[in-house]
């Protein structure tokens, strides 16, 4: 399991979908096909905007369907941060 530290690449208020877009083709997804399972620690994230989240999570949902949630975790989330993680997740499971 590899454990991203979000806010070491993006600071405290994860808003910029372009870094988003870079962690996702960079290290998410090379991660992801090598078998690797993820942990992505918002600790120090104060709030994330929906963009943010939706750049950083949607392909990932695309490509593996809802199974992506047994192999990529979100830890140290504010209730803000769950509350964005959720909609996008329900967002994408329903896109199916």
């Amino acid at each position: 399991m590899k454990t991203i530290k979000l806010v070491d690449r993006v600071g405290s208020f994860a808003e910029n979908k372009d870094k988003a877009k870079k962690l996702r083709t960079e290290e998410l997804m090379p991660l992801l096909k090598m078998g690797e399972d993820i942990t992505l620690d918002f600790n120090g994230i104060d709030a994330a905007t929906q963009s943010f989240v939706h750049a950083l999570i949607s392909d990932l949902f695309r490509m593996h369907g809802e199974e992506i949630l047994n192999r990529v975790t979100f830890k140290n989330c504010n209730e803000t941060v769950k509350k964005i993680i959720s909609i996008v997740s329900d967002y994408m499971q329903e896109a199916d």
